[in-house]
């Protein structure tokens, strides 16, 4: 279950940012979508498949406590997330129902993996 709830955790931060105000408007981005992870360079796994909650452009996932993140009003998104032994930063763009963008990570033994990302929503 930790290692499930950890990779979830690496493909969550493709839609979150840190500074999260719960106070924000509605996002045209708010929703369901789900997230497809491609590492391409390192150890982590090499492919993951999760859904995630976009409300007032703040992204959720219930099992990921450590997961903070944004989507701007223009369909910029950062995200970090972390658990016990691994974390990832990502970087991309929402447009309309679609998503992409790219991340960066450590696996549990610290050695980086990288990759890109892409998001629907449904």
């Amino acid at each position: 279950m930790l290692a499930n709830i950890a990779r979830a955790g690496i493909l969550a931060f493709a839609i979150v940012a840190p500074g999260i105000d719960t106070a924000t408007a509605a996002s045209p981005f708010d929703g369901n979508w789900s997230l497809t992870i491609n590492t391409q360079r390192g150890a982590c796994d090499p492919s993951y498949n999760f859904q995630v909650q976009i409300n007032n452009g703040i992204v959720s996932h219930p099992n990921l406590v450590r997961l903070r993140g944004r989507v701007q009003p223009n369909g910029a998104v950062s995200v970090s997330v972390a658990t016990a032994d691994k974390s990832a930063t990502g970087h991309g763009r929402l447009r309309g129902t679609t998503g992409s963008g790219r991340w960066t990570g450590r696996d549990m033994t610290g050695k980086s993996c990288s990759g890109s990302w892409s998001a629907q929503r449904f």
